[in-house]
């Protein structure tokens, strides 16, 4: 596989999750699958759940609502407003739990913990490398006790993305 992956949470006041990978894809293939809701359904969420919904308003104020369904049918809403785009370089949203109308959520709804916040921010880069692409994804805010199974499904929702870019 020339697929390359690098994981770190910086221990700080706002935990920020880092992760990095390298696609054996064009910048433009890769950023397409982040901003077109036809190609997030294929590869959004953990191994094994699948991503019903997902809807896209990609202008900066713009937001996004996708869903990901676990394989008991447990589904998982999340929102978000775009901060900066910059195509095919870089898109910064928020991400909060929401419902299925979009309307954001505490944790809790999910049964996460109380500290969960209400709302994080997400910084994806995408860099050209000799005809792949290296992307860094950038998850600021998460509790320290939910960043390493976040990664965890970041990373099996990455190995999803590899496989719809070959």
């Amino acid at each position: 596989m020339d697929e390359q992956r690098e994981s770190s949470a910086a221990q700080s006041a706002k935990p920020e999750l880092v992760i990095t990978r390298i696609f054996d894809a064009p910048r433009e293939l890769v950023w397409q699958a982040w901003t077109d809701p036809e190609r997030i359904v294929k590869w959004w969420g953990p191994k094994n759940f699948t991503a019903p919904v997902a809807k896209i308003d990609l202008r900066v104020g713009g937001k996004y609502l996708t869903c990901m369904r676990s394989p008991e049918g447990q589904e998982f809403w999340t929102t978000g407003t775009y901060r900066e785009i910059v195509p095919p370089e870089r898109l910064v949203c928020t991400d909060s739990f929401a419902d299925a109308e979009g309307n954001v959520v505490p944790g809790s709804h999910y049964g996460m913990n109380e500290d969960f916040p209400l709302e994080m921010l997400v910084t994806i880069t995408f860099e050209d490398i000799a005809g792949k692409t290296k992307m860094t994804l950038k998850h600021v805010g998460l509790p320290e006790s939910m960043s390493d199974m976040t990664g965890t499904g970041w990373n099996e929702s990455f190995d999803k993305l590899a496989e719809i870019l070959k």
